[in-house]
Order: C-alpha cells, then structure tokens, then sequence
C-alpha cells in the first residue's frame, strides 16, 4: 500500500448515496470472517443517514472506514457496522469513527449509547463498560435473528452513559 496517510488527507463525513456499495463490500468482508453481521444492499440505503465514513483523498479505496449510529429508543442508541479496511488498522480511526457517533448521539440528545462487540478492549478505551445483554431492550436483539451464531451469541455489550462521560451539547451541534 505504500505510505500511510497522515491525518489531513483522512476525513470522517457522512456517508452518501455513492458511498453504499463500497461501505457494503467493506462490511462484508468483516461479514464473511464472522466478525460483524453483514448488511444487505437493501438495508444500507434504508439506514443511509446513520452512517459515517473515512475517506482518504487519492487513495486507492473510496472508502477505508465505516460507522453507524443507530437509534434505537428515546435515550438509546447503537454503535453498529464499525469497520476499517485493511491496512488502516490501529491507526486510530476506528476510535475517530466512534467518537464521531458519540457526538452525534449528544447532539441528537440521547443518554446512553451501546455496542455488541468482540473487542471489549477497544470500547473499554473509548469508556464503554461491559453490562449483561439482558439490561438491554428487546428490540435490540432483532438483528440477532439473522445472524448465524443466533442463539448462541458471543458478544460483549458494552454500554457508554453519555451524561457522565462529561460529553455536553455544543454550538457545532447547531451547525
């Protein structure tokens, strides 16, 4: 791949009609390995506006990065679909794209932001803490019937209080 970008050629934007088919063969191959629940076409353009993406310019990949917030109650979102490409890991834009969705969940008003995860370590990072999937709502777990580890699921859920994480609304909430 050659040299590594630094980070004014990277940039986290909200994800565009364009953008679908790459972030869908970026979360498939996360999918294949059983990393994550792979998303079908379909869903990706009902769910466009709560992706993110990281984008390099000029690089060989539209698309390098991917993030959704997904909300799913009054106080409750979702951290779903995190996916960096090859080559791009542990160069801190996983975290970026988190922290990305957490803004937005403070400026969107929510209080509690979850992840179903195999990496406990990197949410545990960002200041998730581990919780029993049990404390979470029933309409969570209605992704879970499509996957193919349903029952028997091996993630961690993780929970952030974004009221105690010293996250407040901001001005550039307004913009």
């Amino acid at each position: 791949m050659g040299s590594f970008p630094n980070s004014t050629e990277v940039m986290i934007r909200k994800a565009i009609i364009e953008d679908i088919r790459p972030v869908h063969r970026l979360l498939s191959s996360y999918g294949e390995k059983g990393l994550l629940l792979a998303r079908p076409l379909s869903e990706l353009y009902d769910h466009l506006r709560d992706f993110s993406v990281l984008t390099v310019q000029g690089g060989a990949e539209p698309i390098i990065g991917v993030c959704a917030l997904g909300i799913c109650w009054e106080d409750l979102a979702e951290i779903r679909s995190l996916a960096v490409a090859e080559g791009y890991k542990r160069m801190g834009y996983g975290a970026r794209l988190v922290q990305g969705c957490l803004e937005e969940a403070v400026c969107l008003g929510l209080k509690k932001v979850f992840a179903l995860t195999y990496v406990e370590g990197f949410f545990a990072s960002l200041g998730f803490r581990r919780v029993e999937k049990s404390v979470l709502p029933h309409k969570v777990w209605a992704d879970c019937l499509r996957c193919a580890k349903y029952p028997d699921c091996d993630e961690t859920a993780m929970v952030i209080d974004l009221g105690s994480s010293g996250r407040k609304r901001s001005d550039a909430c307004l913009e």
